[in-house]
């Protein structure tokens, strides 16, 4: 069983599709999703963790390719600068996992990572820029 972490942009025109539940149906893999939003712009944006056999999983990811919809290597986490984070908490209101929260009575901001999906809802709250995305991983399959 093969088994990633994919986030996946889909743009304004596939967003009232079923494109995902393809992957089950066509491609004989199973899907969790972990978050999904749809932004003002009608865009949207998906966290999923897709399994299968290695082949059905390439066949998929490139089915998603082939239908306009950009994929992000599964391979990545959010970071946080603690030279950056001023413990605001803005970032704890918009993370949906808990993975972000703010310890008391010190009112500090904590991370804890391995909560974490990589929504990248905390980085656009975050007025100081101390959250951010990075590579794990460079290869895409590997």
């Amino acid at each position: 069983m093969y088994s990633k972490i994919l986030i996946l942009r889909f743009p304004k025109d596939r967003v009232q599709k079923p494109t995902v539940c393809y992957l089950a149906k066509d491609f004989d893999l199973t899907f969790t999703i972990l978050n999904a939003t749809i932004l003002p712009r009608k865009e949207g944006i998906m966290v999923l963790e897709l399994s299968g056999s290695k082949k059905n999983f390439k066949k998929g990811v490139q089915y998603l390719k082939d239908q306009g919809i950009h994929i992000q290597n599964a391979a990545q986490e959010v970071k946080r600068d603690p030279n950056k984070c001023i413990h605001c908490g803005a970032c704890t209101a918009v993370c949906p996992t808990g993975a972000l929260s703010i310890q008391r009575p010190e009112m500090l901001v904590i991370f804890d990572q391995k909560k974490c999906i990589v929504c990248e809802h905390c980085i656009p709250a975050c007025p100081t820029r101390a959250m951010e995305v990075r590579m794990t991983n460079k290869s895409f399959f590997e």
